[in-house]
């Protein structure tokens, strides 16, 4: 008799722990623009948990430091001492980040994103499912 596959309950154990868990902290962001690309891409949707700190490699959402009422999806270059973060898109030709606006307050950093649930295909955790050559951002609109 075949043993019935973990896959599914897993999936779903992980999905609901994440949802208790994180309750209000969950946002839910779909990517606009081709900052991030080829990693993220137009109409990618995106879980991001609110609270957790900045680090290197993260792709996190931000508030735009020129315009306070967008947010932006970028990767963090670096996190520096004086509690600034360095942001930047994976395509440098179409993002706006912090080689325009220069590091941005560690505070400005709304959340972390974990997980691309849609499109289905692409879905998956961060970073293992979002790598870049070097560490760079993308803007959300």
């Amino acid at each position: 008799m075949a043993r019935p596959r973990p896959y599914p309950w897993l999936l779903a154990s992980i999905t609901a722990s994440l949802l208790v868990l994180a309750g209000r902290r969950l946002l839910r962001i779909e990517v606009q623009g081709q900052s991030m690309a080829p990693g993220l891409r137009p109409g990618d949707r995106l879980l991001a948990v609110r609270g957790l700190p900045p680090r290197a490699r993260d792709v996190v959402t931000v508030t735009d430091p020129r315009q306070p009422s967008r947010v932006l999806v970028k990767r963090v270059v670096s996190v520096q001492g004086d509690g600034r973060v360095e942001l930047a898109g994976d395509n440098p030709r179409a993002s706006t980040d912090s080689r325009s606006f220069g590091p941005v307050p560690a505070a400005s950093v709304t959340a972390r994103v974990l997980w691309r649930y849609w499109p289905p295909q692409r879905r998956g955790w961060f970073p293992d499912r979002l790598t870049s050559a070097r560490s760079r951002p993308a803007v959300l609109g």
